[in-house]
């Protein structure tokens, strides 16, 4: 069943002059991989694209948002905006998850609802956006939907947890935090990769992924339950 994408166009306001554009956004690699008959296109170079448009669109903001900043703080704050937890709250948000094309396998593991993977799909919609509509419609959209969920400044403190983690440590001189990746599993196409944080040797924490960046973030932020952290750190 194809995903109504009328109703996506209505709920966030946006109108697409090319629906191709729009639908390409949504369309993994796992349902081209599917439909090789086709002629769909997955959404990886729009993901390359609207990367790109966000860390514009986003620094722009913050740099009229925080007169005061320094350079530094600056692209720290882009950096706790543009990182994938924050972007898979988007995504959640506007409800991206339901309307993406998805291979059967990718379905059945749950990739619709996948950090990683929402993610990207909220970086190839603004790609596909600004290929349809041009700068100004991405800043309209971002102004109307997201903008307000990272002005209060919490938000702008869910700093990847890696980041968090390293910072934590640093400031109470705890040791030398040093990540292993200790299992790979799976198939290539559905591999699963198994990370380890230590401190000083110490297991701090474990995490899985569907990349190794995801498996790292994850061990880090049990480290982080583990050491009892709060995730809003000043």
């Amino acid at each position: 069943m194809q995903p109504d994408f009328k109703k996506l166009q209505s709920d966030v306001g946006v109108y697409f002059h090319n629906h191709y554009l729009l639908k390409q956004a949504f369309t993994h690699s796992s349902y081209v991989n599917e439909h090789r008959m086709s002629h769909h296109k997955d959404n990886e170079r729009m993901e390359f694209l609207g990367d790109a448009v966000l860390e514009l669109v986003i620094s722009e903001y913050l740099f009229h948002a925080y007169p005061e900043q320094t350079e530094g703080e600056l692209t720290k704050l882009r950096a706790s905006i543009v990182c994938e937890p924050s972007l898979f709250r988007f995504a959640k948000l506007l409800d991206f998850g339901s309307y993406l094309l998805l291979g059967k396998g990718e379905e059945m593991t749950g990739g619709r609802n996948r950090p990683a993977l929402l993610a990207d799909v909220f970086e190839s919609f603004i790609g596909a956006l600004y290929l349809d509509q041009g700068l100004p419609a991405v800043k309209h959209f971002m102004k109307k939907h997201i903008f307000p969920v990272i002005s209060d400044a919490d938000q702008l403190r869910v700093t990847d947890y890696k980041t968090q983690l390293q910072e934590y440590t640093q400031h109470h001189n705890l040791g030398t935090l040093e990540y292993r990746i200790v299992d790979e599993r799976g198939p290539a196409h559905e591999k699963q990769f198994v990370s380890e944080v230590y401190m000083d040797n110490r297991l701090l924490g474990q995490g899985i992924g569907r990349s190794k960046k995801e498996s790292e973030q994850q061990a880090a932020a049990k480290a982080l339950e583990k050491l009892d952290v709060h995730h809003h750190m000043q």
